[in-house]
């Protein structure tokens, strides 16, 4: 049978619609693709845990809570994933810190409670703070040999080559410069950093601190540009956030920059945050990079208060082209974003770090009759306290009760850097537990007392100790012994990073009498005499906050500065703290002269 045929007219006309229908549909087809390559990723964030795992703290117990923060967790991540975005998670260091919530998992042992809830948490990278290297680097070690499944923690300048507990987690991977996430189709470049000043302010030991952070990270960011990821995060603990801010502008190829250390909250208008939380500034600030292009910078107060979430949306070149987010508050209670605890979380680390503190709580060792200041500005950072007193002397105490067992001196003076007295709370007249000592003194810190330390040198001491004065700092002195007067206008002292040498004289300490009466210090004029002993703590000793003991011999009496603390209460003043003897304000100890 014959078939019939189209006309020629017909068949060109169905070719040209046939054309025309694939041109359009390769157009939207490349329309569709251009969108399709706008990656949005959900980063959720935190930083300074500080081993704040059962709550945010006294007064503020319906929010933070590590097993609530594991809920919020869950919610953000399933509502990113539903939304078709990338997720990961990321902690900006300080994961542990001593206090007595961490006593519990010492009492407990390997592996830590702080180490079951970052292993369940799941992160996907996590940089170093400071207060990692607290108790020095074979706690560290252990702290790590904990998890099941260990997170990179990322850093570009530490070298462990000297520390072999750490260093076996370099060569394991555990420890890397960098690591790359696989989420939503893309890779994700993440790079950490901690601040050069960690041998000043915590105890790294013989961990080599380099401090040419900008170029370290550019090294990093090369290489995995090399790789072709064009989507980077650098996570980092610079103590402070405008630090962050500043190195943006010597970096090349980073998108968004996840801070730490510094304790700020940042929020824009319509944020919960948690009572007595104020915003530093807007969520995220924006820096600008070596590229001209914008970088979102973030961060969040720490104790588990709130989880961040950035969502970033970039482009097909791997450029930021938007940004969304804000701080998510931890709550609970009957507070309208209240979620329920995490049951696993809850079981397995909140409910034996609490049952630990209960036990600490209900063992009183005293009463107080006035409140106690240990807030941090204006406090002990900025200014004699009562509690700053209570402190001093307690070391000053312990020093000379144990100073004959040692072989040495007892001392004349003794010296608390505000930075070590932890509770930041005014302890309310009342009963004094011996979860209180915990809360003011939790590092592992030990009675010291340093022999024949020139007069010079005392005054050296004392420069450095009010260097920053009147602005808040954690080596402001709170001092037994003595009495100082300083001029805020004074020269500030300065001293060499890197070889601890004082480069600039101060001349803030004006006088410096001792409590007997004999003047060490005349109108800045150091008055010619005996040596003085000096009690303080192994952390001072060795030059921490930059304390320029100079490498002076010192022994310690085999008293941690929480055991003075507690012997002191209990035995030194019958387990009576009066208001006579500890008035609030202080007692003149310290006086600053007008500005």
């Amino acid at each position: 049978m014959a078939r019939s045929r189209m006309p020629m007219r017909s068949r060109r006309l169905l070719v040209l619609i046939a054309a025309l229908s694939t041109m359009f549909a390769l157009l939207a087809a490349g329309t569709a693709s251009a969108e399709d390559h706008e990656f949005t990723l959900a980063i959720l964030h935190n930083n300074d845990g500080e081993s704040q795992l059962v709550n945010a703290g006294s007064g503020i117990e319906d929010f933070g809570g590590v097993a609530r923060f594991a809920t919020q967790r869950q919610l953000q991540r399933a509502d990113a994933l539903a939304s078709g975005y990338g997720t990961v998670l990321v902690s900006s260091g300080d994961n542990f810190l001593a206090g007595p919530e961490l006593a519990a998992s010492v009492d407990k042992g390997v592996p830590f409670f702080d180490t079951i809830a970052l292993d369940y948490l799941r992160y996907d990278a996590i940089s170093f703070g400071n207060h990692d290297f607290d108790f020095g680097p074979d706690f560290l070690a252990e702290f790590l040999s904990g998890y099941t499944n260990p997170p990179p923690h990322v850093n570009v300048n530490l070298d462990f080559s000297l520390e072999p507990e750490l260093q076996a987690f370099v060569d394991a991977g555990v420890i890397t410069p960098s690591t790359v996430v696989n989420t939503g189709g893309e890779r994700i470049g993440i790079v950490g950093a901690v601040t050069p000043d960690l041998t000043f302010i915590s105890s790294p030991r013989d961990t080599i601190i380099m401090d040419n952070i900008a170029e370290l990270v550019q090294q990093q960011v090369d290489r995995l540009d090399r790789r072709g990821i064009d989507k980077i995060i650098l996570i980092s603990h610079l103590q402070d956030v405008d630090e962050d801010v500043a190195l943006a502008s010597e970096l090349s190829g980073v998108d968004v920059m996840i801070a730490g250390g510094g304790d700020e909250v940042l929020a824009n208008e319509d944020d919960l945050l948690v009572p007595g939380d104020e915003a530093f500034g807007p969520y995220p600030l924006l820096a600008t990079n070596a590229d001209g292009a914008t970088v979102p910078v973030v961060t969040t107060a720490g104790d588990y208060k709130y989880l961040g979430r950035l969502d970033v949306t970039f482009d097909d070149d791997g450029n930021v082209i938007g940004w969304d987010g804000g701080p998510i508050r931890i709550a609970g209670g009957d507070n309208p974003d209240a979620v329920r605890p995490d049951r696993t979380m809850q079981r397995r680390v909140v409910q034996p770090v609490a049952a630990f503190l209960d036990a600490l709580a209900s063992n009183v060792i005293a009463t107080s009759e006035v409140a106690l200041e240990g807030r941090r500005d204006p406090g002990i950072r900025t200014e004699e306290t009562n509690l700053g007193n209570l402190m001093a002397d307690s070391l000053l105490n312990a020093a000379n009760l144990n100073a004959a067992d040692f072989g040495v001196p007892e001392a004349d003076v003794a010296l608390q850097n505000g930075g070590g007295i932890r509770n930041n709370t005014l302890i309310p007249a009342g009963d004094i537990t011996e979860l209180n000592t915990f809360e003011i003194a939790p590092f592992p810190n030990f009675v010291t007392i340093v022999p024949d330390i020139p007069r010079e040198q005392f005054k050296q001491i004392l420069e450095n100790a009010y260097s920053f004065a009147p602005e808040s700092n954690g080596r402001f002195a709170q001092i037994s012994g003595f009495s100082v007067t300083y001029d805020p206008n004074g020269t500030p002292q300065e001293i060499d990073p890197d070889t601890g040498d004082i480069t600039q004289e101060g001349d803030k300490v004006v006088d410096v009498i001792l409590d007997d009466g004999t003047v060490i210090v005349d109108e800045g004029v150091v008055i010619a005499g005996d040596d003085i002993v000096v009690a303080t703590i192994d952390f001072l000793a060795r030059g921490g906050d930059q304390y320029p003991f100079m490498g002076a011999p010192f022994t310690s009496v085999g008293v941690s500065y929480q055991q003075a603390l507690f012997d002191y209460i209990v035995d030194g003043l019958g387990g009576l703290i009066s208001a006579a003897d500890y008035p609030e304000g202080g007692e003149g100890r310290i006086t600053q002269l007008a500005p």
